[in-house]
């Protein structure tokens, strides 16, 4: 018989006990399936009902990529956003626990974006299996509704007609500057040219709105809405508008002489009615030539 010192036994009893696989014979730690990881794999496929392949439709003309059913997304190659959409158009997360989520490189023109995941999955009797898997997505081109709608330049909502009666184009070339700078114009289907002015189409109402209101905070203006009925459902009792936003800026621009009415320039301090306009905001900002004395005139709606 063979005695062992304490030491000794102490190690022994330290190192981890191993059985032999059930299939294969390799010696293992012992777990719920008494089975090495790679005769799991072969019995298990966790990654089944996963699909390896899958589209996304991207529109080259706004640069957004489509989330189902109707919802455009603006995302940039290898962001969160986009990760987030890739494994939204996955069936069957739900049923593995997801463990890590990473893009793999591809070219940017080569069309395909490839995900690697990381899942895990209780398997034969608590036993749990780690898998790694790619994913590969297929970049198709589909256009939008709204970029049908702005090649088709014929189909609008609303239009903002923006009018400023001078003979030169000094106020508007400040508010496209101003348009740029802010992307205020981003949403309108076309912007056409006219004689005092332009036309601002848009799809929505809402977006023409916005703009009336970007232009209510950098030129004095009044506004005067109408609309049009276009057609009427009388079964279900649904009206179609055309919506029309007149905006007519102030003839007055920085560094112009204005005369002023004798009622209007008593009420702004009995400045002179002659009067020089030195900075335009959304009031016209004037001064006395012969007191130097300042004063700012709102446009009010009549």
């Amino acid at each position: 018989m063979e005695y062992l010192s304490s030491s000794e036994a102490a190690e022994r009893d330290s190192e981890p006990q191993r059985i032999l696989c059930c299939q294969c014979g390799a010696a293992i730690e012992p777990n719920a399936a008494n089975t090495c990881v790679a005769c799991l794999r072969t019995q298990v496929d966790i990654t089944e009902g996963i699909p390896k392949q899958a589209n996304l439709y991207f529109c080259k003309g706004c640069e957004r990529y489509l989330q189902p059913p109707a919802t455009w997304v603006a995302c940039s190659l290898e962001s969160r956003e986009l990760l987030a959409l890739c494994l939204r158009r996955l069936k069957g997360l739900s049923r593995v626990h997801m463990v890590d989520a990473g893009f793999v490189w591809t070219e940017p023109h080569s069309r395909r974006i490839k995900v690697k995941l990381t899942i895990q999955k209780e398997v034969l009797s608590s036993a749990i299996l780690q898998q790694v898997f790619v994913v590969e997505y297929v970049v198709q081109h589909q256009m939008c509704e709204e970029c049908h709608r702005r090649n088709a330049q014929d189909f609008w909502r609303a239009v903002v007609q923006v009018r400023q009666k001078v003979s030169h184009k000094k106020t508007f070339l400040y508010l496209e500057q101003l348009l740029l700078k802010h992307r205020a114009h981003v949403s309108a289907l076309r912007i056409r040219e006219t004689r005092d002015g332009m036309d601002f189409y848009y799809s929505q109402k809402q977006d023409a709105r916005k703009l009336v209101d970007f232009l209510s905070t950098v030129v004095p203006c009044r506004t005067k809405t109408s609309q049009e009925l276009v057609s009427h459902d009388i079964h279900n009792n649904t009206y179609q508008y055309k919506h029309t936003f007149s905006v007519e800026i102030a003839p007055v621009c920085k560094n112009d002489i204005v005369c002023l009415p004798l009622k209007l320039a008593h009420s702004l301090g009995n400045l002179h009615q002659l009067v020089l306009c030195t900075r335009v905001t959304t009031a016209l900002h004037l001064i006395d030539p012969s007191t130097l004395r300042g004063s700012h005139c709102c446009l009010i709606d009549p």
